[in-house]
């Protein structure tokens, strides 16, 4: 069984990947796999130079993701040129490593965890679809007590992502973490015993 597990800004996604590793699972992050995406003899690299420029390059030959960062943050089409390149370049670092986790052992689960699972259009790479949920209020709190932002900073990336509504419709189980950690939890762990450990057998 393929889980896709994907969730808005603070919503709990990286609490749940760690807890379903811990049950077994095989996880894979997209967004580690970004960062490998477009790594220097990758086509990635080229496309990605050749469209933001030389400038991007930093002195160790690697793509520098802070100016990068700099030339799409806030600007719609730059940004879209970016996930047009890689996007595509992390679906097949997850295929295959999908892959591979399956055919080493048939009957594991994989679970993919990406924040981008439904814009990239990567549902099919997945049997189940689950989306973790939490109120845009508890996210913003949550989020500027983690990464030392401020509200607006956060607002403005929820703003950008997916509305839960929008999440919903794509998910097969929904986890809501707007309350305890110990809820969150026991949801994963009851998931587990309800879906995944009939389907593993």
């Amino acid at each position: 069984m393929i889980i896709g597990l994907t969730g808005g800004i603070a919503s709990g996604k990286s609490t749940v990947a760690r807890a379903l590793g811990a049950r077994g699972a095989y996880v894979i992050d997209a967004d580690k796999l970004g960062h490998s995406a477009y790594v220097k003899g990758t086509a990635a690299f080229d496309l990605v130079v050749a469209t933001f420029g030389n400038d991007v390059v930093g002195d160790d030959g690697e793509v520098d993701r802070r100016k990068l960062g700099g030339k799409v943050f806030g600007n719609e089409n730059a940004l879209k040129q970016l996930t047009d390149i890689v996007w595509p370049a992390i679906r097949i670092m997850a295929e295959n490593e999908i892959a591979e986790a399956l055919q080493a052992e048939p009957a594991r689960v994989v679970v993919l965890e990406a924040a981008v699972l439904i814009e990239a259009g990567w549902l099919d790479l997945a049997n189940e679809v689950w989306v973790t949920v939490v109120e845009p209020s508890i996210a913003i709190e949550r989020a500027c007590a983690r990464d030392n932002l401020d509200a607006a900073a956060v607002q403005a990336r929820l703003d950008a992502q997916l509305s839960n509504a929008e999440r919903r419709s794509h998910a097969h189980q929904v986890i809501d973490n707007s309350a305890y950690q110990a809820q969150l939890l026991a949801q994963v762990g009851s998931l587990w015993t309800k879906i995944v450990q009939p389907s593993s057998h």
